[in-house]
């Protein structure tokens, strides 16, 4: 009987050592294949900012640059794509936006998760609905809203616009309020502080990675924004952004895409930089409003 069950007991450790190395196996081959998938275009991008007009048409993506000191193409996307007034734009837009997101978000957040009154739920509900929606549907009554109110083909106006999009962000702040307890707000009220300077002194501070985490989605969706600011910043010589700039080289004729690549690095240079220079809180932010949240 001993013999018999260390037999049985080698195969199921044999069957489970085979089972393991394939597991093994199949897991590293997807994360090798999903990260090569995801850096190719990026390389390809890389390679075919470096060629010449000749070099693209009569190689394939893949196929490196004569010289990877040809810096001409740089140049030129900068210069004829007016990328200076774009990034200057972007910026602008950027930074208003993320300000007024915040301020609103945390409020309103404050609001429906602090005070109990009738609608809170219906509120809630109502966002969460306008989130399933999706943003093209609502371009046809949205158009028409910013034209009433003068605000096509301004900046203010396309801020303000984005700044009213911000669904997500709510619910990122809503969930970050409910593991703040309440005992915080009871003892501020009987130091004799306002509900005002209880959200700015008190919880706001305390809700600083939401915030790190709110700034991360926003301000990637707001940088990288194509389909509203072509729509709404109509003056592109002016009022153009980064993403937007990029169309100066497409036409009915073709497309320059080695302009275009070469646009797209300089465009993702100033976010790779501050990356890099603020990975530390990127990371401590995300990972604080993952376990809060």
């Amino acid at each position: 009987m001993a013999a018999k069950a260390r037999v049985q007991s080698n195969k199921i450790k044999h069957h489970y050592s085979v089972g393991f190395y394939i597991w093994t196996v199949v897991k590293y081959f997807s994360l090798v294949f999903f990260s090569f998938s995801a850096v190719l275009p990026l390389v390809s991008c890389v390679i075919t900012a470096f060629k010449t007009d000749a070099e693209y048409k009569s190689t394939n993506v893949m196929t490196p640059p004569v010289s990877w000191f040809n810096f001409s193409n740089f140049a030129k996307a900068f210069t004829t794509a007016n990328m200076g007034n774009a990034f200057k734009n972007s910026v602008i837009v950027l930074i208003f936006v993320l300000l007024g997101s915040i301020l609103v978000g945390t409020q309103l957040a404050y609001v429906l998760n602090r005070f109990k009154f009738p609608g809170n739920g219906l509120i809630r509900n109502l966002f969460t609905f306008a989130a399933l929606l999706p943003g093209i549907a609502m371009q046809v009554a949205v158009y028409e809203i910013m034209t009433n109110l003068h605000f096509v083909n301004t900046l203010y106006g396309y801020i303000i616009m984005m700044m009213g999009t911000d669904v997500i962000s709510i619910y990122i702040f809503i969930q970050y309020f409910e593991n703040l307890p309440t005992s915080l707000d009871e003892s501020a009220i009987i130091d004799g502080a306002s509900y005002f300077t209880i959200y700015r002194k008190i919880l706001l501070p305390l809700l600083k990675p939401a915030i790190v985490t709110v700034c991360i989605l926003k301000g990637a969706g707001t940088y990288n924004e194509y389909y509203c600011a072509q729509l709404y910043l109509q003056d592109k010589q002016t009022l153009g952004t980064v993403a937007t700039s990029l169309y100066t080289f497409t036409g009915p004729l073709g497309n320059q895409y080695n302009m275009i690549c070469a646009g797209v690095i300089i465009s993702f240079i100033p976010a790779l930089i501050l990356f890099i220079v603020c990975q530390k809180q990127i990371y401590n932010g995300i990972a604080a409003g993952a376990v809060k949240g």
